[in-house]
Formats: structure tokens, C-alpha cells, sequence
């Protein structure tokens, strides 16, 4: 089952990646009329199709049109049609508002009593609280009609406080979370032609994006704990300004001394906290424990090296985490020797090919195919989400499989994968869960260099990379006051 939110994600991406929504719609609407001659025998019977403003709408007017010479079809629309809300629902009104006697909602009772059989094609999905007018009237009406009904992908507001109570429902694409026999009758579903897109991240991802209230204040957009640097001490720098530029409110890093000035001269916006040494080791866990308690995610790794004891800490600290965590760079060879510690826990791991390979002992084959079926094995094996960063991100939680195909090669330079797992770690901070948070991060942070890309060609750094991050945000949220 897919959620409505991962629908509309799902659609929003494949609409950016070229697929035509009134081919979708085509096949829907299809697809609806077939199911009513076959399984309801609708030929020469009278059909009431009632329509939405919306795409769900759009939906039952070409199941109408597709029906219009072998039943006796009237559209009752729930509001008058110069407020259908988008195009496709548009296109198809004045396609078929000529060939098909409609009326206005207020009419509905009358022909849903010398109908048939009934199509419900008012509401389509994310529908929640309180079902408002016209529908709920529209809803009440369709239930006491004692007709067959057939809903197209939901029954009508399933997941508000009335819904439609449909004999059978023809569900679009794949059936939705929540739906059942009980709610939804005889469950069918249309494939409605999304191909390759469905598998491609998109800015639909945004729509898993948590916008701050208003009154927010702050730390409620997130709070991230950086465990990194030492030996390397750009790297826990970069994953703050990651982090920054994806929204979240307060960056910690926690960072070996000798690597303590040079990190917090980065920028006066990270709170950095100076451990024992000049390598992160196991005295210092109980310290960066303590600084976790008021935290809301952690990353984990950048910049840490791979000395033993450090690998020895990272475990140790790992197997005591209750927040989710970013596993990236020298976290991810830490834990090659002890993938148990990825069990429930709410982990993404963000490797490259060769620390994939150092990460699961496994080699990864050539075939593009063969590999995606690797990673995933690992994912659905180890509990964590696998962002397995290349020219192609791959992103999977052992269930599902998304691709990232934007970026350039310009983001080769070092640096830009700390900046993406500052992205996945802010995401996390701010409450996302982790398989969108890869998918929103990875589509985030090649779109902001790509954007990068264009100013500063195959000289970006990636500090660059992390600065084009909130001209994503703003071309892709909705902007407050």
C-alpha cells in the first residue's frame, strides 16, 4: 500500500520528470468504466458520476465520457465547473460537458434516485478532519441511495469524518494506506502508466518537508549534534552548514581539541564543544552523551579517522544513541565489524561505492540492476536506510527503491558528502523519518549544486553546494509572511 502523501509525492515527482498527467487521468477514467461494464454490467443502466473539483473529479468525467454511448450517464457537479481547481480537471470538463447531461449538486438526491449505479468521483486522497459542503451533503446523499457505488481511488473522504461507503473502489496506481474491504468494498487497481518516474525523487519530496509555525521558537525546528574531525577538520564544518541550510535551528559539534579552533572559525553559528584529545576515543563518549540529551538527531563520523580506539568509540557511542543518526564516513568502516548496532534505531547511512563495500563485506556488482538488489538486501537485512551516493544516488529502506539523477560532476570536489549528510541529519533533527529524509536530502543537495554548477562550473566547492541550499527551499516551499 502507498500513503496518500507518498501519492501525491509520487505524483508531483513524475509530473517533473515529464509525465503527462492527462494520460494518467485517461487511463483512470478508463479504467473506471471498464471496471463498471464488467463487474457492475453498467451498459444500457442509467450512471449518476459525481465529480469533484480536482483531479479525482477529472477522473470521473472521462470515466463518463468512455461510458457516454453505452449507459445513460448524468454528471452532478459539486460545484459549478468554472471551479475545477486544475487544468487536467478542466481539460476534461470541456471535452465532455457537450456530450454529457450534467447538473448542479443541489440536484444530486433527484438523480441519484432515478440512477442505477453510482460513481463517486468527489474526493480523492488526504482528505482528514471534518468533511466540509458541498461534499459532506453530497456524501450523506450518496450513502442513503441504496445503489451499487463505485468509488474511483478512494471512497470519498476516507480519512476525514464521513466517507462514502462504496460497493467497490478502483484505486489508482496502487491501493492506499488505511483502505480495506470494510471502508472501501471490493478493492481494484488501474495502472494509470506511471513507469520510471515513480521510482525518481523529485520536488515532491518537499512535501515531507516540515514548515515551522509561526509561533515557533527557537530549537523546535531541530537541534543536530555533529560527532566529527580530529585528523580531518573541514568535515564536521561542512555538515553544519548542510545542516543550516536545510532549515534546521541549532548546529552542536562535538570535535576532538586539536581540531576545536579551526572548526568553530568556520562560522559563529556553530556551538562547538571541545573533547579530551586529539582524536575522538572512549573517554569522550560520556561527555558527548551527555551533550546528546538535548538533542534531536546526531551525525556521526565525518572527519573522525580511522584509528582503531576512534572506531572502538564510534561503537561504543553508537550502541547507546537513542536519537536518529546520520552514519557517514569513518562511522560507516566503525561499523562494518558490528552491523547488529544498525538494529532499531532510526539510522541512515550515507556511503559511496567503496565505503558500501567496506560497510556490508560485500562487493557490489557492475549491473545496475544486480546492485540496486545488493543495497537493498543490506537495507531490509540491517533496519538502516542506505543513501548510497554516486552519479545515481540510490536511496532504499530495504522496501523501496528511489533514484536521484540531478546533480553534475562538478560535485565530485571534497566535502559535498558531509554537506549532504548535514541535510539528511537536519531533516532528522526536524523530525522527518528516514527513508524521505535521504530521498528529500539527496534531490535537495544536487539540486543546490546544480544550481552551484552554474555559477562556478567545475571550480564549486562544497561550501557553495551548502549556500545554493536555501534558494532550494525557497523555489520549493511555500514562503510565510
Amino acid at each position: 500500500m502507498i500513503s496518500p502523501l507518498e501519492m501525491r509525492v509520487l505524483d508531483a515527482n513524475a509530473r517533473h520528470h515529464g509525465a503527462s498527467i492527462l494520460e494518467a487521468m485517461e487511463k483512470a477514467g478508463k479504467g473506471v468504466a471498464d471496471t463498471l461494464l464488467k463487474d457492475f454490467l453498467a451498459s444500457g443502466k442509467r450512471v449518476a458520476v459525481l465529480v469533484g473539483t480536482g483531479n479525482n473529479g477529472g477522473d470521473g468525467l472521462v470515466a463518463a465520457f468512455h461510458l457516454r454511448n453505452v449507459c445513460h450517464v448524468t454528471l452532478v457537479l459539486a460545484r459549478e465547473s468554472a471551479r475545477f481547481a486544475t487544468h487536467e480537471a478542466r481539460h476534461q470538463w470541456d471535452r465532455v460537458r457537450a456530450l454529457v447531461p450534467s447538473t448542479e449538486s443541489s440536484q444530486a438526491a433527484r438523480v441519484l434516485a432515478e440512477s442505477d449505479l453510482v460513481v463517486d468521483a468527489l474526493l480523492g486522497i488526504g482528505v482528514s478532519g471534518p468533511v466540509q459542503e458541498p461534499y459532506r451533503t453530497l456524501i450523506q446523499e450518496v450513502n442513503q441511495c441504496g445503489k451499487p457505488i463505485l468509488s474511483v481511488d478512494v471512497p470519498s473522504g476516507l480519512g476525514g469524518d464521513l466517507a462514502v461507503k462504496p460497493t467497490a473502489t478502483v484505486t489508482l496506481h496502487a491501493a492506499k494506506t488505511g483502505m480495506s474491504e470494510a471502508n472501501s468494498g471490493r478493492i481494484s487497481v488501474v495502472d494509470i502508466g506511471f513507469g520510471g518516474e515513480a521510482a525518481l525523487t523529485g520536488p515532491g519530496e518537499f512535501l515531507y518537508y516540515p514548515i515551522p509555525r509561526e509561533d515557533a521558537h527557537k530549537g523546535q525546528n531541530g537541534r543536530l549534534l555533529v560527532v566529527g574531525g580530529g585528523p580531518f577538520t573541514g568535515a564536521p564544518a561542512f555538515v553544519g552548514f548542510g545542516a543550516y541550510g536545510i532549515g534546521v535551528d541549532v548546529v552542536h559539534i562535538a570535535t576532538p581539541t586539536i581540531a576545536h579552533q579551526v572548526v568553530a572559525g568556520f562560522s559563529p553559528s556553530f556551538i562547538v564543544h571541545p573533547l579530551a584529545g586529539s582524536r575522538f576515543h572512549r573517554v569522550d563518549v560520556a561527555t558527548v552523551g551527555h551533550l546528546l540529551q538535548g538533542m534531536d538527531a546526531c551525525v556521526l563520523g565525518p572527519g573522525l579517522g580511522d584509528e582503531p580506539e576512534t572506531l572502538e568509540a564510534i561503537r561504543e557511542l553508537l550502541a547507546t544513541l537513542k536519537v536518529p543518526v546520520v552514519l557517514d564516513a569513518d562511522a560507516l568502516t566503525a561499523v562494518a565489524k558490528r552491523p547488529d548496532l544498525l538494529a532499531s534505531k532510526k539510522i541512515v547511512v550515507t556511503p559511496h561505492a567503496r565505503e558500501f563495500e567496506v560497510l556490508s563485506g560485500e562487493a557490489l556488482p557492475a549491473d545496475p540492476s544486480a546492485r540496486v538488489a545488493k543495497v537493498s538486501a543490506f537495507a531490509k537485512r540491517t533496519g538502516a536506510t542506505v543513501l548510497l551516493k554516486g552519479r545515481i544516488d540510490v536511496i532504499t529502506n530495504g522496501e523501496a527503491v528511489r533514484y536521484s539523477k540531478n546533480g553534475n560532476p562538478g560535485m565530485t570536489v571534497g566535502g559535498t558528502g558531509d554537506v549532504l549528510a548535514g541535510i539528511v541529519g537536519g531533516l532528522l533533527a526536524k523530525r522527518v523519518e528516514p527513508f524521505p529524509a535521504a530521498r528529500l536530502a539527496s534531490w535537495a543537495s544536487k539540486q543546490a549544486g546544480d544550481l552551484a554548477f552554474r555559477e562556478r562550473s567545475y571550480a564549486l566547492l562544497a561550501t557553495d553546494v551548502a549556500a545554493k541550499l536555501p534558494e532550494v527551499l525557497k523555489a520549493s516551499l511555500p514562503q510565510g509572511r
